[in-house]
């Protein structure tokens, strides 16, 4: 086809990918392309910011790495996780809500015993954390694979850090014969997301704050179960109803109780305050 003008390119981009082997692929392209061409024709999109944005985008690609995913960051602030979390990941009343996983999720950590501490140096005051795994009708789910990350007292997680040689604040455990999990760590503490790249160029830009409330990461699998992938957000921050990814959902508020020196859970003494979070996990059956 030729003299293609702006009323009739997209109907053109359309038609090349008619004969798509991949039926889906071809819907997404299809829907991709009619959205696309019409964002540019609603804002009246110039050559200037159409440049704009092809460098934003480079920009970002130059950010990401093994430690860091800077899309995963621009698609969580523009809610595109959460949303496409919502959409997928809907679950009977009772289960245990998901929400993003964010950037900062490392596959291959440490594996722990239940009771253990996994701060390994992370800074903050010291937390212990329980609870159990169940499925909707109340069953124990034993084996459970529990992967558990955060960022420390000074709001960062360990692989923001350089020339760190282990994970810190992170490690998978598994629930015992009766569901149940136990471990130590650090209280979870309010963090800005990564600013110094593009997401926080865009994010200051439109005014808006960087601030995650202070929270706990699971991600927790179990043969015959869908996985989960959630937080535990900390009651009473100030950042729960204008989370910059827009994650929280108030059955994942919990209160992370402050005890003073004394007899820990774990039968040690401790010669500082200390925290306890108690908080159940439900899982749905696939």
């Amino acid at each position: 086809m030729r003299n293609i003008d702006e009323d009739t390119i997209t109907q053109a981009v359309i038609a090349r990918h008619a004969q798509a082997p991949d039926a889906r692929l071809r819907d997404i392209m299809t829907s991709l392309v009619q959205h696309l061409h019409a964002f540019a024709r609603e804002v009246k999109l110039t050559e200037a910011e159409w440049f704009a944005g092809i460098q934003f985008l480079t920009d970002t690609g130059h950010m990401c790495n093994d430690k860091r995913q800077e899309f995963i960051l621009l698609s969580d602030t523009l809610g595109l996780s959460m949303l496409v979390t919502a959409m997928n990941h809907r679950r009977p009343p009772g289960c245990t809500e998901a929400t993003v996983l964010g950037p900062f999720h490392v596959e291959d950590n440490q594996r722990y015993e239940l009771g253990a501490d996994i701060t390994n140096g992370a800074p903050g005051e010291p937390c212990y954390v329980r609870g159990h795994v169940r499925g909707l009708d109340g069953e124990a789910v034993a084996g459970a694979e529990l992967q558990v990350w955060q960022a420390d007292a000074d709001g960062f997680y360990d692989v923001q850090y350089e020339g760190l040689d282990q994970h810190r604040a992170r490690g998978t455990l598994h629930s015992a014969a009766d569901g149940s999990f136990h471990f130590k760590t650090v209280v979870a503490c309010e963090y800005p997301v990564p600013t110094d790249g593009p997401g926080g160029k865009m994010l200051k830009a439109l005014g808006r704050h960087a601030w995650r409330p202070a929270h706990l990461h699971f991600m927790i699998a179990a043969p015959g179960y869908r996985r989960l992938i959630t937080h535990i957000f900390r009651n009473g921050d100030r950042y729960l109803d204008s989370d910059a990814v827009f994650g929280v959902r108030s059955s994942l508020i919990a209160d992370w109780v402050r005890h003073e020196p004394g007899t820990a859970p774990d039968g040690t003494q401790s010669a500082t305050p200390f925290y306890t979070l108690d908080f159940d996990f439900v899982l749905e059956k696939e």
